[in-house]
């Protein structure tokens, strides 16, 4: 009699068929979606996250909440587009070739067309890229380098230039190159978001990984606000409800500011309401768990539009605002959210800045890091894996103004040392002096993060450290 062999067969199909892998749920090895948000001049305290007592952002704070914080994370500069030219290309502020805004015609500001971008990094990985705000380097309108979409970028929407995104009340915006006239009664951002989210959909309906990028203007510039919420927060803060006038770009419609303290606040729940609307969609897509979210800021407060930073505390425990080298005009917070791979509730206080976002991509991504990058990937730090993580000897900072780019003011964080020299608003004879030559404040960050006491009398050791180093990590512009 022959053995029945059936059973024995039934038992090695189910262990063949154990062993291979499953189609259904998401793969471990599938390519995270990636969504970097960078609000426009929004310091460290405006979050509530991070200690804002007068108005509540819960969907942002929800980003640190279920991921990780950074507490030492610092922009690209103190201003707009060199920050952004930092971002884009992981180069340091000190070989970067634009250290302040210079306009939008200036070549200092154009990216080279020959750098591996942030976008082109993601496509060459196989993903759809979008760009949806204010690109703060060059011209979005132009054929040419300038335009977004020479670096990469499949699409893009929002202002024409960095001057017109000062007003959110606009008759023109900027669709994949193409100018399309709006309603100058409809909010800007949310014209703005509802592409993003648009972008998001499509792209994961064509089950292709995506980056989308959103610059929001907000809180820059001209404090206004969806008029529902703006309403509701002049109602809030009356005491406060005066007209200041127009701020924004020469031929634009630049409505009035009315009571811009109760602007801010509508316009940062009106940012907040949005990451909630971009939450959920990824929650709706089913593709939230494998979505890595950024949020950071370009810079710190601004003192424009009629932003009152003081009012809101808006750099928390930090001195000085944008256009400063000091923590105020550079510390930016940061919240990553990526429920596949970072814990929730987790801190870090690992030092990293904007340079530093690329190369951390390239490793989430899988590919080499281009050569021209000066930052350093934090991935270790999200995976949790402090151990292998590289760390910066320095962070060094330069603030240029006008289109000839004249050095105002230099900065470096060495561990918890920060040195900071400037000649910003003072004498001719201080202006005219080499740069080399010009005063250094130093301050202790680990008991003076508010760098209040200038200690470089008692250290000198550490202040010509700190000069050598200013010396060497930059290129003459």
């Amino acid at each position: 009699m022959k053995p029945n062999i059936f059973p024995f067969l039934l038992l090695f199909a189910f262990m063949l068929f154990s062993c291979q892998p499953q189609s259904s749920g998401e793969s471990e090895s599938e390519k995270p979606n990636v969504i970097y948000i960078l609000a426009d001049d929004l310091g460290y305290g405006d979050l509530s996250i991070f200690g804002q007592q007068k108005l509540q952002t819960p969907n942002i704070d929800r980003l640190g909440k279920e991921g990780m914080i950074f507490t030492n994370h610092y922009s690209g500069n103190t201003v707009c587009s060199p920050s952004r030219a930092v971002l884009m290309t992981g180069i340091d502020p000190g070989h970067i070739q634009v250290r302040g805004n210079a306009g939008e015609n200036n070549p200092l500001v154009h990216l080279d067309p020959n750098m591996v971008t942030m976008p082109r990094l993601f496509k060459n990985a196989g993903y759809s890229t979008g760009i949806f705000g204010k690109w703060g380097l060059g011209y979005t309108y132009l054929e040419g380098n300038p335009n977004p979409l020479t670096h990469g970028f499949d699409e893009y929407f929002g202002p024409r230039t960095q001057s017109t995104a000062h007003t959110y009340y606009t008759d023109t915006l900027v669709h994949n190159g193409v100018q399309i006239p709006v309603d100058t009664t409809t909010y800007m951002h949310d014209l703005i978001m509802d592409h993003a989210i648009n972008f998001i959909q499509k792209s994961v309906e064509s089950k292709k990984p995506f980056f989308c990028y959103i610059p929001t203007p907000i809180p820059h510039a001209a404090m206004h606000a969806p008029a529902d919420l703006h309403q509701k927060w002049r109602e809030k803060l009356p005491q406060y409800d005066t007209i200041i006038g127009k701020y924004g770009a020469a031929g634009d419609p630049c409505p009035d500011v009315i009571n811009p303290i109760a602007g801010f606040g509508a316009m940062m729940e009106s940012l907040d309401n949005e990451v909630g609307r971009i939450l959920s969609t990824l929650k709706d897509l089913g593709v939230d768990e494998n979505t890595l979210i950024i949020f950071a800021s370009d810079n710190g407060a601004h003192l424009e539009g009629g932003h009152d930073p003081i009012y809101w505390n808006s750099n928390g425990p930090f001195r000085g605002h944008k256009r400063d080298l000091y923590e105020g005009g550079i510390h930016s917070p940061c919240l990553i959210r990526w429920p596949a791979k970072v814990k929730a509730g987790t801190t870090s206080d690992h030092i990293s800045a904007l340079q530093d976002v690329l190369p951390t991509m390239a490793e989430v991504t899988g590919q080499e890091i281009p050569e021209q990058v000066k930052g350093i990937s934090f991935l270790p730090t999200m995976l949790g894996d402090e151990a292998s993580q590289k760390k910066h000897g320095f962070l060094f900072f330069e603030f240029t103004v006008g289109r000839e780019q004249r050095v105002v003011s230099q900065a470096v964080r060495m561990g918890d040392w920060k040195a900071v020299r400037t000649v910003w608003k003072k004498s001719k004879e201080e202006q005219a002096m080499p740069i080399d030559d010009w005063p250094v404040e130093l301050y202790n960050l680990k008991v003076d993060i508010g760098e209040e006491k200038d200690v470089a009398s008692e250290y000198p050791e550490v202040v010509s450290k700190a000069k050598e180093t200013m010396a060497n990590a930059r290129i003459p512009l």
